[in-house]
């Protein structure tokens, strides 16, 4: 059926890393486990190739120098609409070659260009899409909605990146059970365990070429 759309990443036995692109707006608190789960062999095949950012003053831009990796930046600021800032970040990155995306909270609607839509481009979000999820949801803001809402259960979801906020093709969700009298900051720290755990083992999925997506639906190949 010429309509079924099917999709593997295929790792490539006793090839180079994968480069990894991160994409960041804040801190680097996800940028740095990524480092620390490289370095403890907890991350394996996979290297990070560049750094960038959307504002000049971002925590991750030295968590990256820290570490002799290379940073780049596209001022949101100075970029008058989306679509220009998503061929300034696809100019930028090129020159590193990267083989996967990472999105890191990078604030900012990212428009990938045809070749890496499919399979190269990852995000993490603090919720179970598709609750909590779509556009204006980030942050802070979905713990704070969890909490309004009464749910009894949330947690973070790893997921391929499309055009449109939080739509690709889901990867991992890992739960996190909500105590009563759970403030939304208890809500957030409890994610962001859970987030350590699940971006790293997506990741790890997909350079070891055991991601499958057919129609939307990722099916996790078996190890060998």
């Amino acid at each position: 059926d010429a309509r079924r759309r099917v999709f593997i990443f295929m790792a490539q036995t006793g090839s180079a890393p994968k480069r990894l692109a991160v994409l960041l707006s804040g801190s680097g608190s996800t940028l740095q486990n990524l480092i620390d789960r490289i370095k403890s062999g907890g991350l394996r095949g996979a290297e990070i190739g560049v750094v960038l950012s959307s504002r000049i003053d971002a925590g991750g831009l030295q968590r990256a120098k820290n570490h002799g990796i290379p940073t780049v930046v596209v001022d949101r600021k100075t970029t008058p609409d989306w679509e220009a800032m998503s061929r300034a970040v696809t100019e930028a990155l090129m020159p590193f070659k990267p083989d996967i995306l990472i999105l890191a909270g990078f604030m900012c609607l990212y428009h990938l260009p045809p070749e890496w839509r499919e399979g190269k481009c990852l995000n993490i979000h603090p919720s179970l899409i598709p609750a909590f999820s779509g556009e204006g949801m980030y942050g802070n803001l979905v713990h704070q909605a969890v909490v309004k809402r009464g749910v009894k259960v949330t947690g973070c979801t790893v997921h391929f990146v499309t055009n449109e906020y939080d739509a690709g093709p889901i990867i991992l969700q890992k739960v996190c059970e909500i105590s009563s009298g759970d403030s939304w900051e208890a809500v957030r720290d409890k994610v962001a365990v859970a987030e350590r755990e699940a971006y790293p083992a997506a990741i790890q999925l997909l350079v070891d070429g055991r991601l499958r997506v057919e129609d939307g639906i990722v099916e996790i190949i078996e190890a060998p």
